[in-house]
């Protein structure tokens, strides 16, 4: 049985969960000189998520900064996406200190992060204009091939963040009650953002190398 101290810390997490996810949910940066098309763009590119309403909810903001570049939308999405496993991270590690059982989905979500941190140099890149760094030989591979390899990377990165974060829901898959809503709920948020960024790569290296 769930001692009452127990209770009344997954109830005050449950609290804060409600209150953290409103929050996020309201707050967002200004789109600064965004145009009827950077936002149409982003709305186009998002239909090809499962989630399109969050993902232009989570990217319009950006829009501005997106200019209607694939290469960078796709980064913005992984760089939202580990914002929001950084805040799961902040969360589940306070909710570990009372539920040990929880110390598994901590690590798991740090791996999550780390693969999509992966991503980033490789994305930032793209969005440049830029192939590998600096191939030395003169006989390097052409563009799209280059373009090819790295997003095969990028996918790869990003599959791993989700199996990592489907792992950490899958252990309560059989279990019931507060810590499974608690965890849960926190995690799914967290692999619909996930989901999105990884679609968005899916797309963008179906498309090609434009930045």
């Amino acid at each position: 049985m769930v001692s009452k101290n127990l209770t009344a810390t997954l109830i005050l997490f449950t609290t804060f969960l409600f209150i953290s996810e409103s929050i996020s949910a309201v707050h967002s940066p200004p789109q600064l000189n965004a145009t009827t098309k950077d936002l149409d763009f982003i709305r186009t590119s998002c239909n090809v998520t499962q989630y399109p309403d969050l993902c232009f909810k989570s990217l319009a903001c950006y829009a501005s900064t997106v200019h209607q570049s694939p290469a960078r939308l796709t980064k913005l999405s992984v760089d939202v996406a580990i914002t929001k496993a950084n805040s799961t991270l902040v969360f589940l590690s306070k909710l570990s200190l009372s539920v040990a059982q929880v110390k598994n989905c901590v690590s798991y979500v740090e791996d999550a992060i780390d693969s999509m941190r992966d991503c980033l140099p490789i994305l930032r890149n793209i969005s440049r204009g830029g192939g590998v760094a600096a191939a030395p030989s003169s006989a390097s591979p052409p563009a799209a091939e280059v373009f090819s390899s790295q997003m095969s990377d990028v996918l790869t990165y990003m599959s791993a963040a989700l199996t990592n974060e489907e792992t950490c829901t899958d252990e309560y898959e059989d279990e019931e009650g507060m810590v499974k809503t608690i965890v849960c709920g926190r995690v799914n948020k967290l692999k619909m953002f996930s989901s999105n960024a990884l679609a968005l790569a899916n797309s963008l290296a179906n498309k090609g190398s434009s930045p």
